[in-house]
């Protein structure tokens, strides 16, 4: 289908694709919120605030590949919300391809950003197009704080650690036990090495007394953003909640993965997991709230001779990544981004541009040290 308006949100009647339409509005950008289930989309985009004033239509899909290419034909960007996209992922980024639009999506999964990268990167760039995976809180914001690091001090080494406190959705929680199962890379000498399967990683954080109990959790997308980056040879990105209690339910499951279902066949693995998930989080959490619902990415750099530390505050996950999604779009809208072919967002759009609109939604700061 032809359309005039410019950006197709996938998986809008989701928790965070409706956060994503909410900033597209306020951006006055024109969408199409686009699902499997109109009448859901209908139930959610009629809660989503001001949507009276926002300029979108309504599409319903059966999400197979060429039903997506006419539903993406005439627009410019596809927002895609739909995880574990190392399931759901494929055919999406295939069709924006062959629309001819700029991809990004929410992902957190390693896996799946290699995967992004290594078959439609060059493809992308040789359409002049952006593919853009992660562009959300999860990795964004880290990406940004490290590329800071990098203007300001000559470091060669980089630890990220990704925090939050909050409810993860149905989404994100099927992704979170997906990626069990995948290997997770940190980077060593520009070369990939895996994770430890199933280990926990006691971490410190600025401001805090107690410690918290952090996770490889699939890799992260940074080692492979500079995986080729001149000037990065080691770089081990950790994350996961400030709730120690969660945590170490995560890390139990892991280690109960490694133990009795990895050697299950693919179909029965695949559906254990998603079953699990399921007992843990099976209803949509509530709207976050900026007093409860809290943020820090912590990234230290090490070079020969120098130290650095960027530390970025915020608050509401989600909330971040809907306004990343839209300020990507609204970019791309308005004119062609910075880097086509792979990219994270920071390389994109300028990670000084993303973390100042951050910080001008009042959603996080970043402070060097």
């Amino acid at each position: 289908m032809a359309s005039q308006r410019p950006v197709v949100v996938y998986g809008a009647s989701g928790y965070s694709g409706r956060l994503v339409a909410e900033f597209l509005r306020e951006y006055n950008v024109p969408f199409i919120a686009a699902g499997r289930n109109r009448r859901r989309l209908e139930e959610v985009m009629d809660k989503v605030p001001g949507i009276e004033t926002a300029d979108y239509e309504i599409v319903e899909t059966e999400g197979r590949t060429d039903d997506l290419v006419r539903l993406f034909a005439g627009a410019k960007v596809v927002c895609n919300t739909v995880g574990p996209f190392i399931y759901q992922g494929p055919a999406v980024v295939a069709a924006a391809l062959e629309a001819g639009c700029h991809y990004l999506d929410i992902s957190g999964e390693q896996t799946w950003v290699r995967t992004v990268a290594e078959t439609w990167g060059d493809k992308f760039a040789q359409r002049q197009l952006l593919v853009a995976p992660s562009t959300a809180f999860m990795s964004a914001s880290s990406d940004a704080a490290i590329r800071l690091c990098l203007d300001a001090a000559a470091v060669d080494t980089i630890e990220t650690l990704t925090m939050f406190k909050g409810i993860p959705t149905i989404g994100s929680t099927q992704t979170i036990f997906a990626v069990i199962q995948t290997e997770a890379n940190y980077l060593e000498q520009n070369r990939y090495k895996p994770w430890p399967r199933a280990v926990r990683y006691d971490v410190t954080i600025p401001g805090q007394v107690q410690s918290h109990l952090a996770l490889a959790w699939g890799g992260f997308a940074q080692p492979v953003w500079f995986k080729h980056d001149p000037r990065i040879a080691n770089l081990r990105s950790l994350g996961g909640l400030l709730d120690r209690q969660i945590m170490e339910g995560v890390a139990a499951t892991e280690k109960l993965f490694e133990e009795e279902i990895r050697p299950l066949p693919r179909e029965q693995k695949e559906k254990r997991l998603s079953e699990m998930a399921s007992a843990v989080q099976g209803s949509m959490p509530p709207r976050e709230n900026p007093r409860e619902q809290r943020t820090i990415d912590v990234v230290a750099g090490r070079g020969a001779t120098e130290l650095i530390q960027c530390v970025v505050v915020g608050t509401c996950c989600y909330r971040q990544t809907g306004l990343i999604q839209a300020f990507a779009a609204y970019n791309l809208v308005c004119g062609p981004p910075r880097k086509v072919g792979m990219a994270s967002a920071g390389e994109a759009f300028g990670h000084r541009e993303l973390l100042r609109t951050l910080e001008t939604h009042g959603l996080a700061k970043a402070k060097l040290y």
